[in-house]
């Protein structure tokens, strides 16, 4: 590699950052368009959130035959077959226009984003010390939430009415560009993990009742955060589901579901600078529970009022709040997987199961409550539900949790 750029890209944070920013450029142009593209083709809300859902139903399939199966999960290797997965997604998606060709896209999508979950934890455990792991998912969460954030507005300025191959094309590129700051990736990467890295092997090809009654006992301990996550899931999922087809209902606003999504996704960039403070003070189950708590709280009021700035302005403020809480549960499970090596495939596998099921739930939910009641009438319920669910857990969530099986 030239000295230049190894000048430019000392250390792997920069690149990596780049390398997130771009696949989510392009993983958010595409999650943006698809359900406007599916309900263009004639398909109803409440079928578009199960086609949608259905992503997620192939990436818990792909969990428990990745769990098995893989037996190094290094992370160069799973990058890059993610990155061959992405560039063939948008042109399946593309040529679908059937139920079943629809099937073929989101499986692809599911296990692309299965093996880049299992890639990320495996880059930050490797590469990062125990006590800058939320740090470094801080860091990342940011260039990857500027790439949501400018994904739905590239969106929202280049459709118009129908969808062309325009914004398929261009997620193309944003892929070949992600790719590119792999291979530099692979350049920079320092040839040693983390000296807190456990260098012993720690994957045991098991058969796959032990491996289901392994998965089973961790997920006994580690209960709480898991079930946390699923509900953190199912309300992002919810809104990058109603969020783009929200527009809708303010036919005078056109621009109204990218503003949406970019007051959701904007102020990550700015929590994830002093999240490790935080959790160094409060703990990093706590901090996550009470931030998604009051980001659900600020985000009552739009249930009640029907003009769009507020609304925004709303979005904005609760998600000020709630995005703490991505960084903090993610820290954590990282904790589990630096603390409990022999149990890294579990750990990382019950993390994605768990993300699975709140993206199967979180589309689905979104797509029939959109017909059966109205898209701006969908959070309510789900509000209150993640309020009740939070304090049950401050409750009953252990200060301390030790994986041992």
């Amino acid at each position: 590699m030239p000295s230049r750029f190894r000048h430019v890209f000392s250390g792997i944070i920069p690149v990596t950052s780049l390398m997130f920013f771009f696949y989510t450029l392009f993983d958010g142009l595409l999650a943006y368009i698809l359900p406007i593209h599916i309900t263009n083709l004639g398909f109803s809300n409440t079928e578009m959130g199960l086609i949608i859902g259905s992503s997620n139903i192939f990436g818990l399939i792909f969990d428990f035959l990745l769990a098995k199966y893989i037996t190094n999960t290094h992370h160069r290797r799973l990058f890059l077959v993610v990155y061959g997965l992405c560039f063939l997604y948008p042109l399946l998606l593309w040529s679908a226009k059937t139920l079943p060709l629809f099937m073929i896209a989101m499986s692809v999508w599911g296990l692309y984003g299965d093996l880049n979950n299992f890639a990320t934890f495996d880059l930050v455990s490797r590469r990062a010390k125990f006590d800058d792991h939320s740090k470094m998912f801080g860091i990342f969460g940011v260039f990857r939430s500027l790439g949501y954030l400018i994904a739905p507005l590239i969106a929202g300025a280049i459709i118009v009415k129908a969808i062309t191959f325009f914004p398929f094309s261009l997620a193309l590129s944003f892929i070949i560009t992600t790719f590119i700051f792999y291979l530099i990736l692979v350049q920079v990467s320092p040839k040693k993990d983390s000296p807190e890295f456990d260098h012993t092997p720690k994957y045991r090809k098991y058969n796959f009742i032990r491996e289901f009654h392994l998965l089973k006992n961790v997920a006994k301990i580690l209960y709480p955060v898991l079930f946390f996550s699923i509900i953190l899931c199912v309300f992002d999922a919810v809104f990058w589901t109603i969020g783009p087809i929200f527009s809708e209902g303010f036919a005078s606003f056109s621009d109204f579901g990218g503003l949406f999504m970019a007051a959701y996704t904007l102020p990550v960039l700015f929590v994830n600078w002093f999240i490790k403070p935080i959790t160094a003070r409060f703990g990093k189950k706590r901090t996550a529970l009470i931030a998604f708590f009051f980001g659900n709280l600020f985000l009552l009021p739009i249930g009640f009022i029907s003009s769009p700035i507020p609304i925004i302005i709303f979005v904005f403020i609760s998600s000020l709040v709630s995005s703490i809480a991505w960084p903090a549960i993610e820290g954590a499970y990282a904790d589990y997987i630096t603390e409990s090596h022999a149990y890294q495939k579990e750990i990382e596998g019950l993390n994605d199961i768990t993300a699975n099921i709140g993206y199967i739930i979180g589309p689905i939910f979104g797509g029939f409550m959109a017909d059966f009641v109205g898209v701006k009438q969908v959070f309510l319920p789900l509000i209150i539900f993640n309020l009740f669910i939070v304090l049950i857990l401050l409750k009953v969530t252990p200060k301390t949790i030790t994986v041992r099986v």
